[in-house]
């Protein structure tokens, strides 16, 4: 009954695009708004609350990214029930992966909602960052069964081959590490800066082939960090190539 009551005031709320579009999004509506508005507010846009910490959508980020990756370990480890701890290590790697991810809120339609002052070739993860903070929001709002549900039958039931999953490439790093050798460009993965402080704090990395910075990627784990800058730089080749 709350729920039907809630929904009837939604017409009137300033937020009503947000509601309606989160509705079509997550097949539910969101109970706590205000947890979806922080999910897709960037750090370029948001304001500091305390002590350097600002109202943007990287705690939710930090937290989504958690319990993706149990969510996905969860499901790996009940659709494989022969396959070995390795196997299942490397698929959650690629469903994870900031690629799969960036496609993931495109397709969800998250890059339209996303309230930032940066262009979108600026950061790279920006679109994957809204989804890990989406399903932090989602899991704070709804709680676990309710965010495996949403991950399980509206993401990886209309959104993933596992298939093609299985035979994807993941290790950038290594991959373009021997194209750089095989075509004699020197490339180096430096710690640009480190942005934040304890479990906030994020490794943003450049990856500097010949010099040049080409491309970047940060994450609160460095090999992750590294992995998507040598993912986007990848990209760059290819396209240029």
């Amino acid at each position: 009954m709350a729920a039907i009551i809630k929904q009837l005031f939604i017409p009137f709320s300033a937020d009503k695009k947000l509601y309606y579009s989160l509705r079509n999004i997550l097949g539910f509506y969101p109970t706590n708004i205000a947890l979806y508005k922080q999910a897709f507010r960037h750090s370029s846009v948001a304001h500091e609350i305390k002590e350097g910490v600002k109202d943007s959508n990287e705690r939710l980020e930090y937290l989504g990214d958690a319990i993706l990756s149990a969510i996905i370990a969860h499901h790996l480890f009940t659709l494989f029930p022969f396959k070995d701890e390795g196997f299942l290590t490397k698929m959650r790697s690629k469903l994870v992966s900031r690629m799969q991810l960036n496609q993931l809120s495109v397709k969800l339609g998250l890059n339209k909602l996303i309230d930032s002052n940066l262009e979108a070739s600026y950061n790279s993860s920006v679109n994957g960052d809204a989804f890990e903070a989406l399903i932090g929001a989602i899991y704070l709002d709804k709680g676990y069964n309710t965010t495996y549900h949403f991950i399980r039958t509206r993401i990886i039931q209309y959104h993933i081959d596992m298939d093609a999953v299985e035979t994807k490439e993941t290790d950038f790093k290594s991959k373009l590490i021997e194209w750089a050798q095989k075509e004699k460009h020197e490339v180096k993965f430096v710690v640009a800066t480190e942005l934040g402080t304890g479990y906030q704090k994020q490794f943003v990395i450049d990856v500097v082939i010949d010099g040049e910075v080409i491309a970047k990627a940060q994450h609160y784990v460095k090999k992750k960090a590294e992995q998507y800058a040598a993912e986007q730089a990848l990209l760059l080749i290819t396209s240029n190539s």
